[in-house]
């Protein structure tokens, strides 16, 4: 895949937004700037564990059903689901249907809970890891700092949490800027990076 690919209004973007259409809008209204809102941290960690074996075209495509099947990913109702909730969610043809990965999610909203006792909340759990140093754009699928937090989610019981899913977690959540040098995109991310008050 090239590193750049011309967008709709003609600048160029990361190559990665060939691949579908409605990558261009996520691209460039979501993916790389910081979050530091605990449930939309908790959402793309649950759906990149949905994501795993899978492209991120279907998981995007699922996203509003992934949502409403999952309680807009609020961990602290997540975290009061029964097996009751595993079947309905296994019924549910809206979502990916995965026995596993359904109950890794649950799992994991109800360890969220115990790392927000713990550190405040997810956001300033998660911040901890941003890299000092990070990869060059568009060069890795993992960095250290995603190892070390995937070991560390692990360590507290979280599934689902591989170093790869990590590292793709923070590019979208803008723990580092992965916006391909000359993608048009690559400066707002910078930019708004900058004026991000690091959760503590």
């Amino acid at each position: 895949m090239r590193e750049l690919v011309t967008g709709p209004d003609g600048q160029p973007r990361c190559g990665w937004c060939q691949a579908a259409p409605e990558f261009f809008d996520y691209h460039d209204n979501e993916w790389g700037y910081p979050v530091g809102d605990d449930q939309r941290l908790f959402e793309k960690l649950c759906l990149e564990s949905f994501q795993s074996g899978l492209s991120w075209r279907t998981i995007l495509a699922k996203r509003e059903n992934f949502r409403k099947a999952f309680s807009g990913f609020d961990f602290n109702v997540m975290a009061g689901f029964s097996d009751a909730d595993v079947e309905r969610l296994l019924q549910d043809t809206g979502i990916i249907r995965h026995r596993g990965k359904i109950e890794a999610v649950i799992n994991n909203a109800r360890r969220a809970q115990e790392l927000v006792d713990e550190t405040g909340s997810l956001a300033a759990y998660v911040w901890r890891f941003e890299p000092e140093t990070p990869p060059a754009p568009q060069t890795a699928s993992t960095s250290p700092e995603s190892v070390a937090m995937s070991k560390d989610l692990k360590k507290r019981g979280w599934k689902f949490v591989g170093p790869t899913t990590v590292f793709a977690f923070m590019q979208a959540m803008g723990l580092v800027n992965d916006h391909a040098t000359g993608c048009a995109m690559r400066e707002k991310a910078a930019q708004m990076r900058r004026l991000f008050t690091k959760p503590v």
